[in-house]
């Protein structure tokens, strides 16, 4: 592990995950941004952020594809805390070129084509987020996946250049659907119906009694590591 993380590291070392992000937030004035999905962990983390009003940019992906109970729970949180809720949209001349060249539902055909659209849609978008911060909050938790369970709490972004923090990474579900109801937090109903994850609407389905968190997620697809390309080991 390099230094400079390290150092951060071993500064939120003992701290809870609000006092880790008022201490991120305090020493990166403006440059520190959460991206939310609107699931149960982003709702937990967005609830911290925006009851204990720190200076940390809450955004989102807005795809086009979302479910209609996402779009539910996005207005809802705002009207709730009153805040604002940035979202990036994808470039609208390469998703018209997309479209034009393969259809609606090009994803469906190969690897390659969801890679593209999700590329489009969510990693071109996510850049332009990203770009001049120096601190990415995420809701990711270790038992999300194998792949997730790989990571740590706090590490380092070749790609995008910045230290990622993950302030709930070893939080149970049932951590997180405690907090949500001691703070009657809003959150998204297609987690009762199945759904532990939720994307975007063609690509996400509920899964059924053992089967892995991932499962629903690209679920015509034959492979152990379902990332869309936004979080890598």
């Amino acid at each position: 592990m390099n230094l400079p993380i390290q150092n951060i590291k071993d500064k939120l070392s003992g701290l809870d995950p609000v006092s880790a992000l008022k201490l991120l937030a305090n020493q990166h004035p403006g440059k520190i941004i959460f991206s939310t999905s609107f699931g149960w962990e982003d709702q937990v983390i967005t609830h911290m952020i925006f009851k204990n009003n720190l200076p940390i940019k809450v955004f989102t992906l807005e795809t086009g594809r979302l479910f209609p109970e996402t779009y539910y729970v996005w207005n809802r949180t705002m009207e709730m805390y009153e805040k604002p809720i940035h979202a990036y949209y994808p470039n609208n001349e390469l998703l018209q070129q997309m479209v034009n060249a393969k259809g609606p539902s090009s994803f469906y055909e190969s690897v390659d084509n969801r890679k593209e659209c999700c590329g489009i849609r969510k990693i071109e978008p996510l850049k332009r987020a990203l770009d001049g911060n120096e601190i990415w909050i995420t809701g990711i938790r270790a038992e999300q996946s194998q792949n997730r369970h790989d990571m740590e709490d706090v590490e380092w972004d070749d790609q995008n250049n910045l230290t990622k923090f993950h302030p709930i990474f070893h939080w149970s579900l049932d951590d997180v659907k405690e907090y949500i109801k001691l703070n009657n937090i809003p959150y998204n109903t297609l987690h009762d119906r199945g759904f532990p994850s939720i994307g975007c609407q063609p690509c996400t389905r509920a899964i059924q009694p053992g089967e892995d968190f991932r499962a629903g997620r690209w679920w015509w697809e034959d492979q152990d590591k379902k990332e869309c390309g936004l979080h890598t080991a």
